[in-house]
């Protein structure tokens, strides 16, 4: 490591290491993210339910916005290469070799799926599976191209394998068969009383004995095509990949918790109808004078569930973590500390900024603006949900959202006073109400740490 490096790492461990993110925010009459059912997801949490949005549907909506803003050349990762979580790896390959090389579609396809099976990877049986890898594999976007110029340049040596292991898959498959076949005929000659052959016996599904081993060459230079590499969304947010025994998992850097209102959840079925254009033109025309009076016009109906309410988010950046990733996938040090702090950046952005995009079109959900961000840095995460554990009482607290931005700040000035591993809060608000909370508190002396007007003054970097 460099001094710089050495230097940052040492500062890291010895109380700076992990920065902390807590925010509010209020969405009206939305559903960001709902269950198999279509209803709001929920918990019991201080004797109340409470609205929730899962940690997994945050998690892709900021990998996703981060992924998207690198790839338009905007925020501090534009210049650095970004993931992708797909089965379709496969598809891609294949569609490499035959835009950038020539390959014939339907030969290009069958040598990459070869390739990935020989590596460990299984594919789906099921018609419209059988292109798609069983588990969803999240490497570097260009993996498909990579491996798609190392196959080509290396056509013969990967061609006469990815020849024998169809043939030897074809045949394995055909014998297989067979004898599945003789032991369908062995049960059911058993069952109508008439001797089976000698020879017939269940073989089950078999396993990849007898198939081809990939060649230790192929297998490394997919490995390292697949490998995070400079793909800071991996090192971000972490993989793991068990198909591959000895493929490169990454235990990510980011910690995100469920986010929950900090008050009773409120839910309203909302009952919608879809006006059918085409009859209502004809009842205000007096079109279709034989139209039923009980006819109005909907052509389908239904209920949506919405909720309303204030959300308390938390997430943790482990900043030594991230460098130990960056380094592991090969970056120098300084590299890889330029990477972690454009990182930070990043994280920040994304947490404040993303949010799911479910029913975005009839909610306009996606335009909600944080009531309060707070950020500060700890030799340990520091989760506030229990501050919340005491729903807020709208009746007897006031306005939800301003009432938990005061729980916030007197929970934290609470810590600062009993620890010293935690440093002072930066505060950014969009919000009116809570910008006269935070004036109040900064008039009075009593505000546990500093405003921020920018994103940019929220990183511990």
């Amino acid at each position: 490591m460099t001094a710089l490096a050495q230097a940052s790492a040492s500062d890291l461990l010895t109380g700076d290491q992990y920065l902390s993110l807590h925010l509010l925010e209020t969405f009206t009459a939305a559903l960001p993210v709902r269950d198999e059912n279509g209803m709001p997801k929920a918990f019991v949490f201080g004797g109340d339910l409470r609205t929730m949005i899962t940690s997994q549907a945050r998690r892709r909506a900021e990998r996703t916005y981060s992924r998207a803003r690198a790839n338009g050349g905007q925020g501090a990762l534009a210049r650095y290469t970004m993931g992708i979580r797909t089965r379709e790896w496969a598809k891609l390959t294949a569609g490499a070799l035959s835009t950038r090389h020539g390959w014939d579609k339907s030969e290009a396809l069958a040598t990459a799926k070869a390739i990935l099976e020989g590596l460990g990877l299984k594919f789906g049986t099921k018609p419209n599976t059988l292109e798609l890898t069983q588990v969803l594999l999240f490497a570097p976007e260009d993996a498909g191209q990579v491996i798609a110029d190392y196959v080509h340049d290396n056509r013969d040596t990967v061609g006469t394998w990815a020849s024998d292991y169809i043939k030897a898959k074809e045949a394995k498959a055909a014998s297989e068969a067979a004898k599945k076949a003789k032991a369908a005929a062995a049960r059911k000659a058993k069952k109508d009383g008439v001797p089976a052959p000698e020879d017939t016996q269940d073989s089950g599904t078999g396993d990849d004995e007898g198939l081809p081993l990939q060649p230790k060459q192929i297998r490394e230079a997919v490995l390292t095509a697949l490998a995070p590499r400079d793909a800071i969304d991996i090192a971000l947010y972490g993989r793991f990949l068990a198909e591959i025994a000895d493929s490169p998992n990454v235990d990510g850097a980011i910690q995100t918790a469920h986010a929950f209102t900090v008050h009773a959840a409120e839910h309203i079925d909302d009952f919608y109808a879809g006006a059918d254009d085409a009859k209502l033109h004809r009842k205000e025309h007096a079109l279709d004078f034989l139209d039923t009076a009980d006819d109005a016009g909907a052509g389908t109906t239904g209920y949506q569930s919405l909720i309303t309410g204030t959300f308390y988010r938390h997430a943790v950046l482990d900043r030594y973590k991230i460098r130990m990733n960056l380094l592991a996938a090969g970056m120098e040090p300084d590299q890889a500390e330029t990477a972690a702090v454009a990182a930070e950046h990043e994280f920040i952005e994304a947490f404040t900024n993303a949010i799911p995009h479910a029913k975005k079109n009839t909610t306009a959900s996606t335009g909600v603006l944080p009531k309060l961000v707070m950020s500060f840095t700890g030799a340990r995460p520091f989760n506030y949900a229990g501050a919340f554990e005491k729903p807020i009482d709208e009746t007897s607290d006031g306005p939800a959202s301003l009432a938990a931005a005061e729980r916030l700040l007197k929970q934290h000035a609470l810590v600062l006073r009993k620890r010293t591993d935690i440093s002072p809060a930066s505060y950014l608000t969009y919000d009116l109400d809570v910008q006269e909370l935070l004036d109040a508190h900064t008039t009075a002396n009593t505000l546990p740490g500093t405003e921020a007007n920018k994103l940019e003054e929220m990183t511990g970097a």
